[in-house]
């Protein structure tokens, strides 16, 4: 298995599979805990790791949404909750999710042990909210920690793939309609706020921005030699399969 075939085995399952725990009941509990609707949580649990910014901020780490949906839910959330402790709180609802979820999944410790090293091996320079969630403090047991290395390894790419976008010059509100058309009013795009053109100079940008994404990520996945890179996706989809099963 080449780099390049790690990648292309293991990437889509982490983008996949990186968010599982965020609107499943005992996470919108949590944030109903807190004062928090889903919708809430999700905006200042996942950016809380950032601090208490203006919504700037966060839209610019999370790219795709409509800054104005970003900004309204931003500061209701952070008028009842302090981001920090926000921040903390989901990812401890990622961590239960894992115990939850994938404590009988065969091979978790090779899996943990490549996606640690992976980790390890990145470069968070440049790539604000994955530097900020891969600080959050790991957790020891395997379930919890394997859910919390695919949900940084999803911002490690997630945002290597914002740095690309705009490497080619295409904004990520073009990019979200043309990859997912039929999201784009969960991401807070209403009639009235214009339709990006979509075209095949649109499709060659996203296609480049996909290379560079690959190319940015590269060398952290590059550490791992044949067995672990094995272990890794082997680890993956039994990850997957146990999320599913949920």
């Amino acid at each position: 298995m080449t780099v390049d075939e790690l990648l292309a085995a293991a990437c889509p399952v982490i983008r996949d599979t990186g968010w599982a725990f965020y609107y499943v009941p005992a996470t919108t509990a949590t944030g109903a805990a807190l004062g928090l609707d889903a919708g809430r949580f999700y905006v200042l649990g996942r950016a809380g790791v950032l601090g208490d910014v203006e919504p700037a901020v966060v839209s610019a780490a999370f790219g795709y949404f409509n800054p104005d949906m970003i900004a309204r839910a931003w500061n209701a959330g952070r008028a009842i909750v302090a981001p920090r402790v926000a921040g903390a709180a989901f990812m401890e609802c990622c961590r239960k999710h894992g115990r939850a979820t994938l404590s009988a999944v065969v091979g978790l410790d090779t899996f943990v042990e490549a996606a640690d090293r992976v980790l390890a091996a990145t470069d968070g320079d440049g790539l604000a909210l994955f530097a900020a969630t891969a600080a959050e403090p790991l957790a020891d047991d395997l379930p919890a920690r394997a859910m919390q290395l695919i949900t940084v390894l999803r911002e490690y790419r997630g945002s290597a793939h914002l740095v690309a976008l705009r490497s080619v010059g295409l904004a990520s509100k073009t990019a979200l309609f043309a990859k997912r058309p039929g999201d784009v009013r969960l991401f807070g795009w209403r009639d009235g706020d214009g339709v990006p053109t979509v075209d095949a100079e649109v499709s060659a940008q996203l296609s480049a921005a996909e290379e560079i994404t690959d190319s940015i990520v590269r060398p952290a996945y590059a550490v791992l030699d044949e067995q672990a890179r094995v272990a890794f996706v082997d680890g993956l989809h039994a990850i997957r399969a146990a999320l599913s099963a949920t």
